[in-house]
């Protein structure tokens, strides 16, 4: 996902002369492509990701297209001020770029844990949030960011993410995407965690379940119309998210529903469970642990459906 973003920002810094990339003293390697060819418009702040956005913030004030880059939860929660008062109360075009969501830097422990991001950059009025499943929606979603006439936030992944699509077309802000149609239960997913729900429907088909599938590249604005949909046309839903399920990506789709008068599906969330992760290791034994896996999903499916 990384390495696609840079490459997607080079092509729009190539068409684009005030598109400007800073980071906090981080990604060199895989931001060298692109100071290749614009070391005028790459800024190091240093190791301060609340200047990170405030510069940002001035120089989209100038009429720059900003992109701030930052891992784990630093370019949101350590700054967050500074995205409310500065960027999103101004609706000023600074998009910022989160590598490592959910538990990429599990080792680390959960000061870099991104597992709250979601639900407290959707709180932000005028803030779009995006969570791109695999590289090709990075390139969508990168390319709309540029475009969107205020702030946005997007988690990636670090890279290695399973391919989801061969194209998209028609990508838009606000839509979700169609992986696969299926009857009884529908899964809905945010974020590089494509692997696992992939797995979980292998794993159904053994007990005569094939669910549809849906990714949700943009969590703010949610697309109300698929969920609306699946509600109606499904037994249940079950939405996947490598985040916090209170206020995430889950809460999002919870709080359509709560409204829909219409509906037969009811609501399985999978991700982390109201807690903070003071378990140290990898990304897949971390989701493991807390059961946001494949396991998860097809215990979740059959427990629904009683099957």
């Amino acid at each position: 996902m990384r390495e696609t973003f840079v490459k997607t920002l080079i092509e729009l810094a190539e068409k684009n002369p005030n598109v400007e990339l800073l980071t906090a003293d981080l990604g060199f390697g895989v931001l060298r492509p692109y100071n290749e060819k614009f070391p005028d418009r790459l800024t190091n702040v240093g190791i301060a990701e609340q200047s990170l956005i405030g510069v940002s913030a001035g120089l989209a004030k100038e009429g720059k297209t900003v992109f701030a880059y930052s891992i784990g939860n630093f370019p949101s929660l350590r700054c967050l001020e500074q995205i409310r008062n500065d960027c999103a109360y101004h609706e000023l075009n600074v998009n910022i770029i989160c590598v490592g969501t959910g538990f990429v830097y599990g080792a680390l422990g959960m000061s870099h844990h991104a597992t709250e991001d979601i639900a407290v950059m959707r709180a932000l009025p005028g803030v779009c949030v995006f969570s791109p499943c695999d590289a090709l929606e990075v390139e969508c979603v990168t390319k709309a960011m540029a475009e969107y006439k205020g702030t946005c936030y997007m988690r990636l992944g670090r890279g290695g993410e399973m391919r989801i699509h061969d194209k998209i077309n028609d990508f838009k802000i606000g839509k979700a995407i169609k992986v696969k149609d299926g009857k009884r239960a529908a899964i809905f997913l945010t974020g590089g965690i494509y692997d696992e729900v992939n797995s979980a429907c292998e794993q159904l088909k053994a007990f005569g379940i094939e669910p549809s599938v849906y990714t949700f590249p943009t969590i703010k604005p949610i697309d109300k119309d698929v969920i609306e949909k699946c509600a109606k046309e499904h037994e249940v839903i079950v939405t996947v998210e490598e985040h916090n399920i209170t206020g995430g990506f889950s809460g999002a789709v919870a709080e359509v529903m709560a409204e829909l008068k219409d509906k037969k599906a009811f609501l399985v969330r999978i991700g982390l469970n109201d807690t903070y992760s003071s378990v140290v290791g990898s990304q897949k034994y971390l989701r493991d642990y807390y059961g946001i896996n494949a396991k998860k999903i097809v215990e979740s499916v059959r427990e629904s459906l009683n099957v």
